[in-house]
């Protein structure tokens, strides 16, 4: 753990990860970026607008038998709606993605697109495209892309692998299996593509702890 002063407002930031380089403060939502020296002011974000999400900062709880801690958010919209990214760290201080949208959520982890099978990721990650319906091998499965879209961040929060602006943008590519697994590609102008795999879950399987109280919400039982 590191605690740094923030360059803008002079409050405390902490860095839990090790390995995250930027963290948004959470008095003036100044983008703060780790560097040899200390840290650096890389811009700022918008303030999270209201939802209805369960998840919070804070919120504990477990992935193939791993406890995890939700660091950090990305809040991304497109023109039909929105959905959070919730960034994991788990207990061996690896990182993993809860995606949270319309009530589903799914858990995905990075990998390495270069030891990838699939000739479609390794089409998208080369520039080329794709249409919903498209079929790939993935680890000996049969994927479906389900959902492609262009998305614009929103606001951000916590600790993240990179350094978020309002308004940055990201092609994003769902694909899904017939038994609840998921894989993710995404592409941004300037960097390298991400490829993640993982599965759809329940909330109910991760085990929650200390999430977010909502008005007229029944917090169920598994998170007491």
């Amino acid at each position: 753990m590191q605690s740094e002063n923030c360059p803008n407002c002079g409050a405390e930031v902490i860095f839990r990860s090790p390995a995250l380089p930027a963290r948004i403060c959470d008095y003036c939502q100044a983008t703060v970026k780790r560097i040899a020296e200390g840290v650096e002011l890389a811009g700022e974000v918008a303030v999270l607008p209201f939802d209805v999400s369960p998840i919070q900062i804070g919120t504990r709880g477990e992935y193939g038998g791993k406890p995890f801690d939700v660091i950090g958010r990305i809040r991304l919209g497109y023109d039909q709606g929105a959905w959070n990214d919730w960034l994991c760290l788990f207990s061996d201080m690896s990182h993993g993605w809860l995606s949270e949208s319309d009530g589903q959520f799914q858990m995905v982890i990075e990998r390495p697109i270069a030891e990838c099978n699939s000739d479609l990721i390794q089409h998208l990650a080369q520039g080329g495209e794709t249409a919903v319906g498209d079929r790939t091998q993935i680890d000996g499965a049969e994927f479906v892309v389900s959902d492609m879209r262009t998305a614009r961040c929103i606001a951000a929060e916590g600790e993240l692998p990179f350094a978020p602006s309002t308004g940055w943008e990201v092609f994003n590519v769902d694909m899904r299996d017939d038994q609840g697994f998921s894989a993710n590609f995404e592409r941004e102008e300037g960097e390298d593509p991400g490829f993640y795999v993982g599965r759809y879950v329940t909330l109910a399987e991760l085990k929650p702890h200390n999430l977010r109280s909502i008005h007229g919400w029944k917090m169920p039982d598994y998170a007491a």
